[in-house]
């Protein structure tokens, strides 16, 4: 499986003739391509390419005397193999904007039902044009709605849309971009459990709380969110049971005692404690959320919060043990 796009860097001296020579003709010798002009111009002293394939792949390329860069959701030419990885935020920025301005294009053209939401286009550009999820991750969007039951792709769009526009994420974008993943085969479960996470952060911000991503432990572990505010943080690990109807479970309440359970006896008990458990019940429709809601069961692990929330920003849950999180004004208690 392919990761998400990322920079190629290539120290060696470009011209046309070579660019031309080591990189559109190895393209075109193994997959069919064609040498266009890109769509927009880069800012400062850059030289640019832009190379579309006959399967549907997509490279750019820039560079100037100092050094080039590739990016592209296609094979990488013999004469960059050996070249170093950068993520957007590691190359300079005349050279991410200048891709990033092609790709979304490109996006939007293909995707029309994205342009009105540019923050969300934006932050999972790596992955929406990426080699091998660029038809997966959008079909979850657009017609699986982002993982929430009974809702359109407009409405979980602008559930996301909302929170990402705050900026709240910007730096850690890669790693969580990343997290929906670049699959060929669309995995409801693993995508929906991603976005569990994003609207665990959002909850966290709602509440006041400045939220840094993967936070990792002496256990070796990696827990998803510090929650800090004023001179008080909690760390913050998130599951996301699978609805009844994905899962051998046979209620909502079983769901979330096994999803619980198994989170509970292996990163969280090798933790030893301290950690509070969001358990994220989204993807339940509303009869699976009300059985759960009325027996709110508990998840052998204390603290924990488990909710459900809605693409129009709603949330109801309840909790167990003492949480040190304050999420009152933000969770509805049931």
């Amino acid at each position: 499986m392919a990761r998400p796009l990322r920079f190629r860097r290539s120290p060696e001296r470009w011209t046309a003739s070579r660019v031309h020579d080591r990189l559109f003709a190895d393209l075109d010798q193994n997959l069919g391509a064609a040498s266009v002009d890109p769509r927009f111009g880069p800012a400062g002293d850059w030289e640019t390419r832009r190379f579309e394939m006959d399967n549907g792949d997509l490279a750019l390329f820039i560079w100037n005397d100092e050094a080039a860069y590739w990016m592209g959701n296609t094979e990488t030419p013999s004469a960059l193999w050996r070249t170093d990885k950068f993520d957007w935020g590691e190359v300079p920025y005349q050279v991410s904007r200048w891709c990033q301005r092609e790709l979304l294009a490109d996006l939007h053209e293909e995707s029309p039902w994205l342009e009105p939401y540019p923050h969300v286009s934006w932050f999972f550009l790596p992955v929406f044009m990426s080699k091998d999820g660029r038809h997966t991750t959008r079909e979850f969007f657009s017609d699986h709605a982002a993982g929430f039951p009974d809702a359109g792709r407009d409405e979980a769009l602008g559930f996301y849309e909302s929170f990402l526009s705050t900026g709240v994420l910007d730096r850690h974008r890669g790693e969580m971009a990343g997290k929906l993943g670049t699959s060929e085969q669309l995995d409801l479960v693993r995508m929906s459990s991603a976005m569990a996470e994003f609207t665990a952060a959002k909850l966290l911000t709602d509440a006041g709380y400045e939220i840094t991503p993967e936070i990792e432990v002496t256990t070796g572990h990696s827990l998803d969110f510090r929650a800090a505010v004023n001179d008080h943080h909690s760390l913050v690990e998130v599951t996301r049971p699978r609805p009844p109807t994905q899962r051998a479970a046979s209620t909502a309440v079983a769901a979330v005692r096994e999803t619980a359970e198994t989170k509970t006896s292996g990163q969280l008990s090798e933790h030893g404690g301290g950690a509070v458990l969001f358990v994220d019940c989204s993807s339940f429709r509303d009869d699976e959320w009300l059985a759960v809601r009325g027996e709110q069961p508990a998840v052998r692990h204390r603290p924990a919060v488990v909710y459900r929330v809605r693409p129009d920003g709603h949330a109801e849950g309840y909790s167990k043990g003492s949480v040190p999180i304050d999420l009152d004004g933000v969770i509805e208690r049931v």
